[in-house]
C-alpha cells in the first residue's frame, strides 16, 4: 500500500517492505516480518539494521530473541529534510560549476511527463517572461496536476509573466486553461491552428510536436534550443503576430 511512497522518500524496496510490515505487525520477530514482508530472513536482517540505522525502526530483546518496531513515520519527512539540508551546503558551489561550463549555444530534447517538468523548471530559473505560440493548454493534461500546483506558486512568487497565443480552438474546447494563466492572452486565426507549440523564454526556444488542446501526447518530446540569437529572433516573430491578433 505505501511501499512506492516509501521508495520516491528513499527506501529500497525491500526496506519498504520490512517497514510497511513493522506499522501492521507493531512488535515482532524477524520470522513474522519475514512472512508479512514477503522477503527472505537474510535480506530482513539487511533491511532492519538499515532501517535502525535511518532511524525509522528499533530493536529489543526479549529473552534473548530480538524484537523490532517501526518508528513513527514523521521521521520520513525528517530524513527528506536532512538531505535538503545536505545539498543546500553544497548547491551553491555546484551551480558555479554549472553555469562555468554552461554552453551558450546548444540543442537537445526532453523526453516524457518527467522531461516536462525539467522544461518547466527551466521557466523558474530564467526568471522572465515567457511567449508562447500556438499554445495548446497543455497544463490541463491530469498528469500535471499535482506538480503544476507548486510550480504555478513559485512563478507568482518569481514575478515571471506569461503571454500567450492560443489556437484557436482552445477558446472552446479547453476554456478552463484562460483562467488558470491568467491575461493577457489572445488568439491565432482558426486557418493558422496547427499540432505545433513554441515557448520563447531567456536565451531558450523550446517546440513541441504532435500536441493537441488540453493534453501532452502519451510520451511527450520537447526540442530545446538555446541561443540568444534565435530567441531573440522568436520573440520578435512572436510580437508581430501579437500585434495581428484578437
Amino acid at each position: 500500500m505505501f511501499q512506492k511512497t516509501l521508495q520516491n522518500a528513499g527506501l529500497s524496496l525491500n526496506e519498504a517492505k520490512v517497514y510497511e510490515s513493522l506499522l501492521y505487525l507493531g512488535e515482532a520477530n524477524v520470522s513474522k516480518i519475514s512472512i508479512k514482508a514477503k522477503v527472505h530472513r537474510r535480506n530482513v536482517y539487511d533491511s532492519l539494521n538499515k532501517l535502525i540505522e535511518k532511524g525509522l525502526a528499533s530493536e529489543t530483546f526479549v529473552k534473548g530473541e530480538r524484537f523490532f518496531k517501526a518508528i513513527n513515520p514523521e521521521r520520513l519527512k525528517e530524513m527528506i529534510k536532512e538531505k535538503e539540508q545536505m545539498l543546500d551546503t553544497v548547491l551553491p558551489d555546484m551551480k558555479s560549476l554549472y553555469k562555468a561550463v554552461e554552453p551558450k549555444a546548444e540543442a537537445y530534447f526532453f523526453r516524457g511527463v518527467e522531461g516536462f517538468k525539467s522544461y518547466l523548471q527551466m521557466i523558474l530559473e530564467q526568471k522572465e517572461t515567457v511567449y508562447f505560440i500556438g499554445a495548446k493548454a497543455f497544463w490541463l493534461d491530469p498528469r500535471l496536476q499535482h506538480y503544476l500546483r507548486h510550480f504555478d506558486k513559485q512563478r507568482k512568487e518569481k514575478g515571471i509573466k506569461f503571454m500567450h497565443l492560443f489556437d484557436h480552438e482552445v477558446k472552446q474546447k479547453t476554456p478552463a486553461i484562460l483562467k488558470t494563466v491568467g491575461k493577457p492572452y489572445k488568439f491565432l486565426p482558426p486557418k493558422y491552428s496547427s499540432a505545433t507549440a513554441v515557448d520563447i523564454f531567456g536565451d531558450y526556444v523550446v517546440t513541441f510536436a504532435g500536441a493537441e488542446p488540453g493534453r501532452l501526447q502519451e510520451e511527450p518530446l520537447q526540442f530545446v534550443l538555446k541561443s540568444k540569437i534565435l530567441a531573440d529572433g522568436y520573440r520578435k516573430f512572436f510580437q508581430f503576430m501579437w500585434d495581428h491578433c484578437d
